[in-house]
C-alpha cells in the first residue's frame, strides 16, 4: 500500500477524517409509535474523498448530515472527525468541534445579507479568532479561485443564485475544514448553473484535499463524484457503478 501523501491544509489523504459508528435516531410521533429514521447507520469517509449521498426523500440524508456535523445528537452510535470522539462533549466542546473539522453548505446559501461577499466569508474567520487582516486575505483568495474575484463588494442581493452558492461554498472553506458536508448545495438551482457551481465545488474541495460528504438526489452529479452510498432502511450501503 502506498503512503499518505499530504494536500496543502495539512491532512493526510486516505486518513479517515469523518466517522459515524452505529448510528441511531428516531422521532416520536404523537399517536404512532416512533418513526426510527437511522438504525445502525455506519460510514466512514477519509481525506481526499468525496462521496455521494443518496437516497429518496424521507430516508434521512439530512439527519444523517446533522448528526454528522454535530448539530443534532444520536440516540446511540458514536461520529468522530479525524479520529476524534465527539459523544463525550457537551454543547462547548461541540461547538469548537465544528469550528475545527467542519464547513458546510446548504441548498440555500445562508448568507447575511447587510454584508458584502468579502464579509461573509470574513466572518467566520474572525469568530473562530483569525485576525482581520488575515481574513481578507483569505476570502479574496477564495473568492478569486471561485471565479468573484470583482464581485468581493457586492451584496447578496445583488448577485446571482450561482454567485451566492458560490459565496456559500468559499465561506465553508474559510476556515480550512477538514471534513466538508453539503446537503443538495445546487437543489435551488437551474441545472445549467448547478453544473457549474457544483464543478467549482468539487474543483475547490479536491484542490483543498477535503473529505466531503454531499447529499444529492441527482444522478448525474453523484456520478462524478470518487465513491456514492445510499441510505437504505436505516442503513448505510454501497452503491455498485
Amino acid at each position: 500500500m502506498s503512503k499518505a501523501t499530504t494536500r496543502g491544509n495539512g491532512v493526510a489523504d486516505g486518513t479517515e477524517a469523518l466517522t459515524l459508528r452505529g448510528i441511531r435516531r428516531a422521532f416520536k410521533q404523537a399517536d404512532a409509535p416512533p418513526l426510527t429514521v437511522l438504525d445502525g447507520a455506519d460510514l466512514e469517509v477519509r481525506a481526499g474523498e468525496i462521496v455521494a449521498l443518496v437516497g429518496p426523500s424521507g430516508s434521512g440524508k439530512s439527519t444523517l448530515l446533522q448528526i454528522a456535523g454535530l448539530l443534532e445528537r444520536p440516540d446511540a452510535g458514536e461520529v468522530l472527525l479525524a479520529g476524534e470522539p465527539a459523544s463525550g462533549l457537551g454543547d462547548g466542546g461541540r461547538t469548537l468541534m465544528r469550528r475545527k473539522y467542519l464547513g458546510f453548505v446548504y441548498q440555500y446559501h445562508h448568507l447575511l445579507p447587510e454584508f458584502s461577499a468579502e464579509e461573509n466569508i470574513v466572518v467566520p474567520q474572525m469568530v473562530a479568532g483569525v485576525r482581520k487582516g488575515a481574513a481578507r486575505v483569505r476570502a479574496r483568495t477564495l473568492l478569486e479561485r471561485m471565479g468573484l474575484a470583482r464581485r468581493g463588494h457586492h451584496r447578496p442581493g445583488q448577485l446571482s443564485g450561482g454567485e451566492q452558492q458560490r459565496v456559500a461554498i468559499a465561506r465553508a472553506l474559510a476556515n480550512g475544514p477538514r471534513v466538508l458536508l453539503a446537503d443538495e448545495p445546487t437543489g435551488n438551482l437551474d441545472p445549467h448553473t448547478a453544473d457549474g457551481v457544483f464543478a467549482e465545488l468539487l474543483r475547490l474541495v479536491r484542490e483543498e484535499g477535503l473529505a466531503a460528504l454531499i447529499a444529492t438526489h441527482n444522478p448525474d452529479l453523484a456520478a462524478r463524484m470518487d465513491r456514492v452510498v445510499t441510505l437504505r432502511e436505516g442503513k448505510v450501503a454501497a452503491v455498485a457503478r
